[in-house]
């Protein structure tokens, strides 16, 4: 650690465990993402829709914690529910 005062210290050790929780949160959306789009590939409607869900979870949720903007949040459901709609399936969740 470089800082020499005990603040800038703390404030270092509080940034880098916002950043290990931030990096996790991250890779869980990108998991859930792929999870997604596999069970669409595979056509595989009913855990599409439970991965759907999911994800969009997920993404709120990172969107309210300031993790991810909320625009990128609403552009990524989106998304997704396009991909899952192309398939005839309702997104009524």
């Amino acid at each position: 650690m470089l800082a020499n005062i005990r603040s800038a210290r703390k404030r270092a050790r509080q940034a880098e465990r916002r950043r290990l929780r931030n990096v996790s949160t991250r890779s869980a959306i990108k998991t859930a993402i792929r999870r997604f789009e596999d069970a669409l590939s595979a056509e595989d409607l009913e855990t599409a829709k439970k991965a759907f869900r999911r994800t969009t979870i997920l993404l709120d949720k990172a969107a309210a914690k300031g993790i991810i903007h909320k625009n990128m949040a609403a552009r990524k459901k989106s998304r997704l529910a396009k991909k899952l709609a192309s398939l005839g399936v309702e997104t009524a969740s």
